[in-house]
């Protein structure tokens, strides 16, 4: 037997032990901590793709723990300074060209953000998976040469949710979510979410690149790169007002 195959299996053997007293709701939760810390800043590439056309945005991104989030547009110019924000159960847009601030129904969590595949609820994150779910293991798989835990995330009953049913894959190793398959009221899957690159970046092992693809609209795809990220540097629940949508940059 070749050694360098056996060792692989070994380390994977052995990560599986580490973690297999670990419950699914723990292990999204050490990979919500890992991937986002206590506050996370950082710049990102958002690059959608069509059948006929491509466009790109970048912009600077916020967080603190599950109840704040801002997320600022760069470019493209005509969009610059477009501004969402999360706090707590509120979700907000700043839209500069009309100087006011908009408050997003729930019903609107579902709809495309910016015209992308992600929905209001993928970016902004009014759900969370770590409260607002059922979480079950389903399993083991590998995903990029990494063990995975395959886990089934349910909503609750009261839950304000987009989707109906979750599958996550994270690796046992640096928790990473590596895949996510996100279901509609009907069964039927809407998207898949892919990790294409797993980097060092900000101090940690992190998926840096996805592609999501929705399961019904053949060439459409859309791919977000972080370009820069710095986990848990202190950030004031202040910074996360509606006022401050206006001048966050």
């Amino acid at each position: 037997m070749q050694i360098l195959p056996l060792f692989a299996a070994m380390l994977l053997m052995q990560t599986s032990l580490s973690a297999q007293n670990l419950t699914a709701a723990e292990i999204i939760r050490k990979s919500e901590d890992h991937m986002r810390g206590k506050t996370l800043q950082g710049q990102m590439l958002i690059k959608t793709v069509r059948p006929s056309y491509s466009r790109e945005m970048e912009m600077k991104i916020w967080s603190k723990g599950d109840d704040f989030a801002l997320i600022y547009i760069l470019s493209p110019a005509r969009e610059k300074g477009i501004t969402y924000l999360k706090r707590k159960k509120e979700i907000w847009n700043w839209i500069p060209a009309l100087e006011r601030n908009i408050k997003l129904p729930p019903s609107m969590m579902a709809q495309s953000w910016m015209g992308t595949d992600f929905t209001n609820d993928d970016l902004v994150r009014e759900s969370s998976i770590t409260t607002d779910y059922n979480h079950r293991l389903l399993g083991n798989e590998i995903l990029l040469g990494r063990n995975c835990s395959k886990i089934e995330l349910i909503p609750k009953p009261d839950a304000a949710v987009v989707w109906s049913k979750v599958y996550l894959w994270i690796d046992l190793q640096d928790f990473l979510q590596l895949k996510t398959e996100s279901y509609d009221e009907d069964g039927a899957l809407v998207n898949t979410m892919i990790c294409t690159r797993i980097s060092d970046l900000g101090g940690r092992t992190m998926p840096t690149e996805h592609s999501l693809i929705p399961s019904d609209k053949p060439g459409n795809k859309t791919f977000i790169i972080y370009k820069s990220l710095l986990f848990d540097e202190p950030i004031s629940d202040e910074f996360f007002s509606t006022q401050n949508m206006k001048s966050a940059k």
